[in-house]
């Protein structure tokens, strides 16, 4: 009997070796090797890189707010902004804010809606004030309300807006933007886009 239990106590001690200590820590290496970004997470200082944030809020002493950064897609912008009053926790807002628990998912606006085309028209006249030509995007909203990306042109067609509030040259803009693109995945998938918060934040050194 206590060669079985001798035997059983060594088993399980090599299990928890293995297992417990030696996978777990290969796996880490692993992931630390190959996959860095994805296992350190998106959470940064500013944010996570892997949901979009309301940036129309952003203090610009002298200018509209929101016009000193880059915006993303209005997610949670005008029409479809967080209402508590009505249980509404608007796009980009994953956990809870303003005592709303957040919801992921589109509008569900067909194109024949009056109130999508209303929503439209209130979005393009926001950046018509803000001295932009909005792109479809940025008068749309995203299909999980939480798009933390833009193509190339969204952030481009707002060079003028983010040139005036900071008075940074429109050439430096087009750089940052440039550098700031990603290609499509594998080179096919999808089309090339811009992490709006990595753009920000390098806008912000930049400045």
């Amino acid at each position: 009997m206590l060669v079985h239990l001798r035997r059983s106590f060594i088993f399980a001690v090599i299990c928890m070796v293995m297992f417990g200590f030696i996978y777990a820590f290969a796996g880490t290496g692993v992931a630390q090797l190959f996959f860095k970004n994805q296992a350190d997470g998106s959470v940064t200082a500013n944010g996570s890189t892997l949901i979009g944030q309301n940036w129309s809020d952003t203090k610009c002493p002298g200018h509209p707010l929101g016009s000193c950064v880059f915006q993303g897609r209005p997610d949670d912008l005008g029409p479809y902004a967080a209402n508590p009053k009505d249980d509404v926790s608007g796009g980009d807002n994953p956990g809870v804010a303003n005592g709303v628990n957040g919801e992921s998912g589109a509008s569900n606006l067909g194109p024949r809606s009056k109130v999508l085309l209303a929503n439209t028209k209130e979005l393009v006249a926001y950046w018509h004030k803000m001295g932009v030509n909005p792109t479809p995007d940025l008068v749309t909203t995203s299909g999980s309300g939480y798009d933390p990306d833009i193509s190339p042109m969204d952030a481009t067609v707002q060079i003028p807006m983010v040139a005036k509030a900071t008075g940074i040259s429109p050439a430096k803009l087009r750089a940052l933007i440039a550098s700031q693109t990603h290609g499509a995945e594998l080179g096919f998938l999808g089309s090339s886009y811009i992490d709006v918060l990595d753009l920000n934040v390098a806008f912000a050194k930049l400045r």
